[in-house]
Protein backbone atom coordinates (compact mmCIF):
# COMPACT_ATOMS: atom_id res chain seq x y z
CA UNK A 1 0.00 0.00 0.00
CA UNK A 2 1.08 3.21 -1.13
CA UNK A 3 1.70 6.52 1.37
CA UNK A 4 -1.18 8.34 -0.28
CA UNK A 5 -3.27 5.24 0.43
CA UNK A 6 -1.85 4.78 3.78
CA UNK A 7 -2.59 8.48 4.89
CA UNK A 8 -6.19 8.43 3.39
CA UNK A 9 -6.95 5.39 5.22
CA UNK A 10 -5.83 7.02 8.24
CA UNK A 11 -7.45 10.22 7.69
CA UNK A 12 -11.03 8.06 7.25
CA UNK A 13 -10.03 6.82 10.53
CA UNK A 14 -8.07 8.99 12.79
CA UNK A 15 -9.41 12.89 11.61
CA UNK A 16 -12.07 12.81 14.33
CA UNK A 17 -9.94 11.56 17.01
CA UNK A 18 -7.47 14.00 16.26
CA UNK A 19 -9.93 16.92 16.41
CA UNK A 20 -11.60 16.00 19.42
CA UNK A 21 -8.18 15.78 20.78
CA UNK A 22 -7.21 18.98 20.02
CA UNK A 23 -10.33 20.59 20.63
CA UNK A 24 -9.97 19.53 24.17
CA UNK A 25 -6.29 21.13 24.25
CA UNK A 26 -7.19 24.51 22.38
CA UNK A 27 -11.40 24.82 22.89
CA UNK A 28 -11.22 26.10 19.48
CA UNK A 29 -12.60 24.01 16.60
CA UNK A 30 -11.38 26.12 13.81
CA UNK A 31 -7.88 25.57 15.12
CA UNK A 32 -8.69 22.10 15.57
CA UNK A 33 -9.18 21.43 12.06
CA UNK A 34 -6.88 23.79 11.16
CA UNK A 35 -3.76 22.03 12.75
CA UNK A 36 -5.18 18.53 12.07
CA UNK A 37 -4.85 19.89 8.53
CA UNK A 38 -1.59 20.73 8.73
CA UNK A 39 -0.54 17.44 10.49
CA UNK A 40 -1.96 15.83 7.07
CA UNK A 41 0.00 18.10 4.87
CA UNK A 42 3.45 17.78 6.72
CA UNK A 43 2.35 13.76 6.77
CA UNK A 44 2.54 14.65 2.70
CA UNK A 45 5.75 15.81 2.54
CA UNK A 46 7.61 13.94 5.14
CA UNK A 47 6.78 10.21 4.74
CA UNK A 48 7.23 9.37 1.31
CA UNK A 49 11.31 10.50 2.29
CA UNK A 50 11.09 9.16 5.72
CA UNK A 51 9.24 6.25 6.07
CA UNK A 52 5.09 5.95 7.03
CA UNK A 53 5.82 5.31 10.63
CA UNK A 54 4.87 2.20 12.77
CA UNK A 55 1.84 4.25 14.42
CA UNK A 56 0.38 6.92 11.72
CA UNK A 57 -2.41 7.89 14.08
CA UNK A 58 0.44 8.73 16.93
CA UNK A 59 2.41 10.64 14.52
CA UNK A 60 -0.44 12.70 13.23
CA UNK A 61 -1.63 13.34 16.32
CA UNK A 62 1.57 14.36 17.87
CA UNK A 63 2.18 16.55 14.89
CA UNK A 64 -1.07 18.52 14.90
CA UNK A 65 -0.87 18.73 18.60
CA UNK A 66 2.72 20.47 18.42
CA UNK A 67 1.67 23.22 15.83
CA UNK A 68 -1.67 23.45 18.12
CA UNK A 69 0.64 24.49 20.81
CA UNK A 70 3.15 26.75 18.51
CA UNK A 71 -0.49 28.66 17.05
CA UNK A 72 -1.55 29.06 21.23
CA UNK A 73 2.06 30.28 22.09
CA UNK A 74 2.04 32.78 19.17
CA UNK A 75 -2.08 33.81 20.44
CA UNK A 76 -1.03 34.48 23.75
CA UNK A 77 2.19 36.67 23.03
CA UNK A 78 0.05 38.50 20.51
CA UNK A 79 -2.66 39.08 23.20
CA UNK A 80 0.34 40.02 25.85
CA UNK A 81 1.11 42.46 23.93
CA UNK A 82 -2.18 43.98 23.02
CA UNK A 83 -2.74 44.10 26.96
CA UNK A 84 0.37 45.84 27.83
CA UNK A 85 -0.94 48.29 25.04
CA UNK A 86 -4.35 48.58 26.86
CA UNK A 87 -3.42 48.22 30.28
CA UNK A 88 -6.87 45.48 30.37
CA UNK A 89 -6.68 42.56 32.84
CA UNK A 90 -6.06 38.81 31.32
CA UNK A 91 -8.97 36.92 31.31
CA UNK A 92 -8.36 33.45 32.87
CA UNK A 93 -8.62 30.54 30.92
CA UNK A 94 -12.08 28.30 30.61
CA UNK A 95 -12.69 25.34 32.85
CA UNK A 96 -10.88 21.92 31.52
CA UNK A 97 -14.45 19.99 29.97
CA UNK A 98 -15.58 17.19 32.37
CA UNK A 99 -16.57 15.09 29.90
CA UNK A 100 -15.48 10.90 29.42
CA UNK A 101 -15.25 10.87 25.82
CA UNK A 102 -13.20 13.56 23.79
CA UNK A 103 -15.10 12.62 20.10
CA UNK A 104 -18.53 12.45 22.13
CA UNK A 105 -17.51 15.91 23.60
CA UNK A 106 -16.84 17.52 20.30
CA UNK A 107 -20.49 16.06 18.98
CA UNK A 108 -22.09 17.38 21.96
CA UNK A 109 -19.95 21.04 20.96
CA UNK A 110 -21.43 20.75 17.25
CA UNK A 111 -24.89 19.70 18.45
CA UNK A 112 -25.49 23.02 20.38
CA UNK A 113 -29.02 23.86 20.36
CA UNK A 114 -27.75 27.57 19.10
CA UNK A 115 -27.41 25.55 15.27
CA UNK A 116 -30.43 24.28 13.65
CA UNK A 117 -30.45 20.48 13.89
CA UNK A 118 -29.23 20.34 10.16
CA UNK A 119 -26.59 22.53 10.61
CA UNK A 120 -25.85 20.18 13.73
CA UNK A 121 -25.51 17.22 11.70
CA UNK A 122 -23.60 18.86 9.17
CA UNK A 123 -20.67 20.09 11.43
CA UNK A 124 -20.09 17.43 12.75
CA UNK A 125 -20.36 15.15 9.83
CA UNK A 126 -17.48 17.31 9.05
CA UNK A 127 -15.48 17.56 12.06
CA UNK A 128 -15.64 14.17 13.75
CA UNK A 129 -16.21 12.33 10.71
CA UNK A 130 -13.90 14.34 8.15
CA UNK A 131 -16.37 13.34 5.26
CA UNK A 132 -16.08 16.27 2.69
CA UNK A 133 -18.58 18.75 1.84
CA UNK A 134 -20.03 16.77 -1.52
CA UNK A 135 -20.28 13.88 0.67
CA UNK A 136 -22.42 15.39 2.90
CA UNK A 137 -24.50 17.03 0.50
CA UNK A 138 -25.09 13.87 -1.16
CA UNK A 139 -26.20 12.91 2.35
CA UNK A 140 -28.84 15.44 2.62
CA UNK A 141 -29.37 15.61 -1.10
CA UNK A 142 -28.68 19.21 -1.44
CA UNK A 143 -26.10 20.53 -3.90
CA UNK A 144 -22.78 20.82 -2.47
CA UNK A 145 -22.35 24.34 -2.78
CA UNK A 146 -25.46 24.86 -0.87
CA UNK A 147 -24.17 22.52 1.96
CA UNK A 148 -20.54 24.63 2.22
CA UNK A 149 -22.51 28.12 2.84
CA UNK A 150 -24.27 26.00 5.95
CA UNK A 151 -20.99 24.74 6.93
CA UNK A 152 -19.28 28.16 7.61
CA UNK A 153 -22.47 29.81 8.87
CA UNK A 154 -22.56 26.52 11.48
CA UNK A 155 -19.15 27.30 12.17
CA UNK A 156 -19.01 31.47 12.44
CA UNK A 157 -22.36 30.69 14.90
CA UNK A 158 -20.33 28.49 16.96
CA UNK A 159 -17.22 31.16 17.00
CA UNK A 160 -18.96 34.05 17.34
CA UNK A 161 -21.52 32.61 20.07
CA UNK A 162 -18.41 32.10 22.23
CA UNK A 163 -20.11 28.49 22.95
CA UNK A 164 -18.46 27.09 26.31
CA UNK A 165 -17.02 23.72 26.51
CA UNK A 166 -19.31 20.75 26.98
CA UNK A 167 -19.83 19.40 30.60
CA UNK A 168 -21.29 16.22 31.70
CA UNK A 169 -24.07 18.99 32.76
CA UNK A 170 -24.55 19.95 29.84
CA UNK A 171 -26.49 16.24 28.55
CA UNK A 172 -30.25 17.38 27.72
CA UNK A 173 -32.52 15.89 25.63
CA UNK A 174 -32.21 18.24 23.05
CA UNK A 175 -28.69 17.69 22.52
CA UNK A 176 -29.32 13.90 22.62
CA UNK A 177 -31.68 13.87 19.78
CA UNK A 178 -29.26 15.84 17.66
CA UNK A 179 -26.16 13.71 18.68
CA UNK A 180 -28.18 10.51 18.00
CA UNK A 181 -29.04 11.25 14.37
CA UNK A 182 -25.50 12.66 13.90
CA UNK A 183 -24.06 8.90 14.92
CA UNK A 184 -26.28 7.37 12.73
CA UNK A 185 -25.49 9.64 10.26
CA UNK A 186 -22.51 8.64 10.41
CA UNK A 187 -22.32 5.03 10.72
CA UNK A 188 -24.90 4.80 7.34
CA UNK A 189 -22.01 7.02 6.02
CA UNK A 190 -19.66 4.29 6.74
CA UNK A 191 -20.96 1.72 4.19
CA UNK A 192 -20.02 -0.15 2.04
CA UNK A 193 -16.78 -0.31 2.90
CA UNK A 194 -15.72 2.17 5.81
CA UNK A 195 -16.37 -0.33 8.32
CA UNK A 196 -13.28 1.59 11.08
CA UNK A 197 -15.97 4.46 10.65
CA UNK A 198 -19.07 2.20 11.69
CA UNK A 199 -17.07 0.49 14.41
CA UNK A 200 -16.41 4.13 15.51
CA UNK A 201 -20.23 5.44 15.64
CA UNK A 202 -21.17 1.70 17.45
CA UNK A 203 -18.50 2.90 20.20
CA UNK A 204 -19.57 5.99 21.05
CA UNK A 205 -23.36 5.02 20.69
CA UNK A 206 -22.68 2.51 23.46
CA UNK A 207 -20.92 5.70 25.88
CA UNK A 208 -24.15 7.65 24.98
CA UNK A 209 -26.14 4.64 26.68
CA UNK A 210 -23.95 4.74 29.74
CA UNK A 211 -23.96 8.71 29.74
CA UNK A 212 -28.21 8.61 29.53
CA UNK A 213 -29.25 5.61 31.69
CA UNK A 214 -32.81 4.76 31.42
CA UNK A 215 -33.42 6.74 28.29
CA UNK A 216 -34.45 3.94 25.70
CA UNK A 217 -33.94 5.55 22.54
CA UNK A 218 -29.73 5.55 22.52
CA UNK A 219 -30.56 2.20 23.50
CA UNK A 220 -32.92 1.62 20.36
CA UNK A 221 -30.41 3.58 18.66
CA UNK A 222 -27.22 1.12 19.22
CA UNK A 223 -29.58 -1.88 18.52
CA UNK A 224 -30.30 -0.54 15.52
CA UNK A 225 -26.81 -0.25 14.47
CA UNK A 226 -25.82 -3.79 15.61
CA UNK A 227 -28.14 -5.34 13.90
CA UNK A 228 -27.45 -3.59 11.02
CA UNK A 229 -23.82 -3.81 11.27
CA UNK A 230 -24.63 -7.63 11.69
CA UNK A 231 -24.74 -8.60 8.26
CA UNK A 232 -21.74 -6.29 7.57
CA UNK A 233 -20.18 -9.62 5.94
CA UNK A 234 -23.09 -10.59 3.76
CA UNK A 235 -23.57 -7.06 1.99
CA UNK A 236 -20.56 -7.45 -0.53
CA UNK A 237 -19.26 -10.64 -2.68
CA UNK A 238 -14.99 -11.18 -3.02
CA UNK A 239 -15.63 -8.65 -6.15
CA UNK A 240 -17.01 -5.53 -4.09
CA UNK A 241 -20.20 -5.73 -5.40
CA UNK A 242 -23.37 -5.04 -3.68
CA UNK A 243 -25.90 -8.10 -2.58
CA UNK A 244 -29.20 -7.17 -1.72
CA UNK A 245 -30.91 -8.37 1.60
CA UNK A 246 -32.83 -11.29 -0.32
CA UNK A 247 -29.68 -12.84 -1.78
CA UNK A 248 -27.82 -12.29 1.28
CA UNK A 249 -26.22 -15.73 2.82
CA UNK A 250 -27.79 -15.47 6.23
CA UNK A 251 -25.38 -17.91 7.61
CA UNK A 252 -22.63 -15.38 7.49
CA UNK A 253 -24.72 -12.76 9.36
CA UNK A 254 -22.65 -12.30 13.10
CA UNK A 255 -25.24 -14.50 15.19
CA UNK A 256 -23.26 -13.00 18.55
CA UNK A 257 -23.99 -9.24 17.15
CA UNK A 258 -27.71 -9.99 15.69
CA UNK A 259 -27.98 -11.27 19.50
CA UNK A 260 -26.94 -8.37 21.01
CA UNK A 261 -28.60 -6.03 19.29
CA UNK A 262 -32.18 -8.04 20.04
CA UNK A 263 -31.21 -8.19 23.50
CA UNK A 264 -30.08 -4.51 23.86
CA UNK A 265 -33.83 -3.75 22.20
CA UNK A 266 -35.53 -5.85 24.37
CA UNK A 267 -34.20 -3.99 27.26
CA UNK A 268 -35.66 -0.26 25.53
CA UNK A 269 -38.69 -1.78 24.38
CA UNK A 270 -39.18 -2.70 27.68
CA UNK A 271 -39.27 0.67 29.32
CA UNK A 272 -42.68 1.80 27.39
CA UNK A 273 -41.57 4.45 25.61
CA UNK A 274 -41.60 3.65 21.91
CA UNK A 275 -39.14 6.38 19.64
CA UNK A 276 -37.77 6.38 16.19
CA UNK A 277 -34.72 4.50 16.77
CA UNK A 278 -36.73 1.72 18.66
CA UNK A 279 -39.15 1.45 15.96
CA UNK A 280 -36.52 1.14 13.31
CA UNK A 281 -34.48 -1.51 15.37
CA UNK A 282 -37.69 -3.23 15.42
CA UNK A 283 -37.90 -3.30 11.49
CA UNK A 284 -34.45 -4.57 11.31
CA UNK A 285 -35.02 -7.31 13.73
CA UNK A 286 -37.87 -8.32 11.81
CA UNK A 287 -35.17 -8.95 9.56
CA UNK A 288 -33.20 -10.34 11.83
CA UNK A 289 -35.35 -12.95 13.02
CA UNK A 290 -36.22 -14.26 9.50
CA UNK A 291 -34.89 -17.54 7.90
CA UNK A 292 -35.39 -16.25 4.50
CA UNK A 293 -37.05 -13.03 2.87
CA UNK A 294 -40.13 -15.31 1.59
CA UNK A 295 -40.59 -15.73 5.43
CA UNK A 296 -40.26 -12.12 6.79
CA UNK A 297 -42.99 -10.44 8.57
CA UNK A 298 -43.33 -7.98 5.62
CA UNK A 299 -46.92 -6.89 6.91
CA UNK A 300 -45.49 -6.26 9.88
CA UNK A 301 -42.10 -4.11 8.56
CA UNK A 302 -44.89 -2.62 7.03
CA UNK A 303 -47.06 -1.31 9.36
CA UNK A 304 -43.74 -0.73 11.84
CA UNK A 305 -42.93 2.01 8.89
CA UNK A 306 -46.30 3.76 9.40
CA UNK A 307 -45.24 4.49 13.12
CA UNK A 308 -42.67 6.38 11.90
CA UNK A 309 -42.65 10.10 10.71
CA UNK A 310 -43.70 10.33 7.03
CA UNK A 311 -40.81 11.31 4.96
CA UNK A 312 -40.39 10.47 1.66
CA UNK A 313 -37.70 7.95 2.44
CA UNK A 314 -39.52 6.33 5.21
CA UNK A 315 -42.74 6.04 2.67
CA UNK A 316 -40.35 5.14 0.10
CA UNK A 317 -39.05 2.13 2.40
CA UNK A 318 -42.55 1.24 3.60
CA UNK A 319 -43.75 0.71 -0.31
CA UNK A 320 -40.76 -2.15 -0.33
CA UNK A 321 -42.37 -3.72 2.29
CA UNK A 322 -45.60 -3.38 0.64
CA UNK A 323 -44.45 -4.67 -2.72
CA UNK A 324 -43.57 -8.39 -0.31
CA UNK A 325 -46.89 -7.86 1.34
CA UNK A 326 -49.64 -6.58 -0.92
CA UNK A 327 -47.46 -6.92 -4.32
CA UNK A 328 -45.61 -4.59 -6.56
CA UNK A 329 -48.86 -3.16 -8.46
CA UNK A 330 -50.08 -1.59 -5.03
CA UNK A 331 -46.69 -0.79 -4.05
CA UNK A 332 -45.69 0.92 -7.95
CA UNK A 333 -48.65 3.26 -6.97
CA UNK A 334 -47.31 4.39 -3.58
CA UNK A 335 -43.72 4.90 -5.37
CA UNK A 336 -45.50 7.03 -7.99
CA UNK A 337 -46.68 9.50 -5.59
CA UNK A 338 -43.07 10.25 -4.27
CA UNK A 339 -40.79 13.21 -5.30
CA UNK A 340 -37.03 12.81 -3.95
CA UNK A 341 -34.82 14.69 -6.48
CA UNK A 342 -31.67 13.04 -6.71
CA UNK A 343 -32.30 10.19 -4.57
CA UNK A 344 -30.82 7.36 -6.40
CA UNK A 345 -32.81 4.72 -4.65
CA UNK A 346 -36.66 5.95 -5.38
CA UNK A 347 -35.91 5.03 -9.40
CA UNK A 348 -33.91 1.98 -8.35
CA UNK A 349 -36.99 0.61 -6.40
CA UNK A 350 -39.43 1.98 -8.86
CA UNK A 351 -37.58 -0.33 -11.46
CA UNK A 352 -37.31 -3.45 -9.87
CA UNK A 353 -41.23 -2.80 -8.66
CA UNK A 354 -41.67 -1.93 -12.50
CA UNK A 355 -39.37 -5.69 -13.62
CA UNK A 356 -41.60 -7.59 -11.34
CA UNK A 357 -44.71 -6.28 -13.46
CA UNK A 358 -42.94 -7.01 -16.83
CA UNK A 359 -42.59 -3.62 -17.61
CA UNK A 360 -38.95 -4.42 -19.73
CA UNK A 361 -38.61 -1.19 -21.38
CA UNK A 362 -39.70 1.34 -18.19
CA UNK A 363 -37.67 -0.44 -15.82
CA UNK A 364 -34.77 -0.24 -18.55
CA UNK A 365 -35.03 3.61 -18.09
CA UNK A 366 -35.83 3.52 -14.21
CA UNK A 367 -32.36 1.54 -13.65
CA UNK A 368 -30.77 4.13 -16.59
CA UNK A 369 -31.64 6.64 -14.05
CA UNK A 370 -30.60 5.10 -10.84
CA UNK A 371 -27.66 4.49 -12.40
CA UNK A 372 -26.55 8.03 -13.42
CA UNK A 373 -27.63 8.97 -9.77
CA UNK A 374 -26.48 6.19 -7.72
CA UNK A 375 -23.26 7.70 -5.34
CA UNK A 376 -20.46 4.98 -5.24
CA UNK A 377 -19.11 2.54 -8.11
CA UNK A 378 -20.55 -0.42 -6.01
CA UNK A 379 -24.00 0.81 -6.76
CA UNK A 380 -23.65 1.53 -10.35
CA UNK A 381 -22.34 -1.90 -11.30
CA UNK A 382 -25.34 -3.25 -9.16
CA UNK A 383 -27.69 -1.54 -10.54
CA UNK A 384 -26.28 -2.08 -14.82
CA UNK A 385 -26.38 -5.64 -13.63
CA UNK A 386 -29.94 -5.72 -13.03
CA UNK A 387 -30.20 -3.45 -15.92
CA UNK A 388 -28.26 -6.52 -18.08
CA UNK A 389 -30.57 -8.95 -16.82
CA UNK A 390 -33.73 -7.66 -18.06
Amino acid sequence: MGVDEILAATHRDEWGRIVATLLRLTGDLDLAEECAQDAFARALERWPADGVPDRPGAWLTATARNRAVDRLRQDAAEQRRLLRATREPAPQPAPAADFPDDRLQLMFLCCHPALSREAQVALTLRSLAGLGTAEIARAFLVPEATMAQRLVRAKNKIRYAAIPPVTAEHLRPERTVAVEAVLYLIFTAAFPDRHALADEAIRLARVLVTLTPGDPEPEGLLALMLLHDARRAARTDAAGDLIPLPDQDRTAWDAARTAEGLAVLDTALARRSPGPYQVQAAIAACHATADSAATTDWEQIARLYEHLEQTPVVRLNRAVAVAEWKGPAVALALVDDLDLPGYHLLPATRAELLRRLGRTREAKAAYALARELAPTEAERRFLQRRADDL
